[in-house]
């Protein structure tokens, strides 16, 4: 009897990447949810600013948990994972922190150089993969790694 490791390999990955995009699925949900309850506690609070910050961080953080279930789709789709999907999610996650610490008055300048640098190397990384993503599929140099289709028996 022969094992065929990379079926395993195959199979074991789809059921961990599955599990992760139901709890990601799942996690935006009750995300959604507590957007609603955060709207309806800042109608009848009297501080408007935590409210708002809640909700912004709550809308970006949403942001972020979609682009993950972009790459996760996309996983199971091309059977590879885009770079693309994971920067878009750590750009958004950054800029969710900036926007969070200059809405409170929190951030140090030196925090501010170190995520616009963030930013940057981030964006630069986000056009290199872009680049080499439409050159791979210019010039036909997508690699598959998925198994190739079995020969189905001809009814003869």
């Amino acid at each position: 009897m022969k094992i065929n490791f990379l079926s395993i390999f195959d199979r074991v990955v789809a059921l961990v990447f599955g599990a992760m995009m139901l709890v990601i699925t799942l996690g935006m949900v009750i995300g959604v949810f507590s957007l609603f309850v955060d709207i309806r506690d800042m109608l009848f609070a009297r501080e408007l600013t935590e409210g708002y910050l809640k909700i912004i961080s709550g809308v970006l953080t949403l942001f972020i948990m979609i682009e993950l279930l972009r790459s996760i789709v996309e996983y199971f789709s091309a059977r590879r994972l885009r770079m693309t999907f994971i920067v878009d999610a750590a750009l958004v996650f950054v800029l969710r922190e900036i926007m969070i610490k200059l809405f409170e008055h929190k951030i140090l300048p030196e925090e501010l150089y170190a995520m616009s640098a963030l930013i940057l190397v981030l964006t630069v990384l986000r056009m290199g993969s872009m680049l080499m993503y439409q050159r791979e599929s210019a010039l036909g140099l997508r690699i598959s790694v998925a198994p190739p289709a079995k020969d189905k028996p001809s009814a003869d």
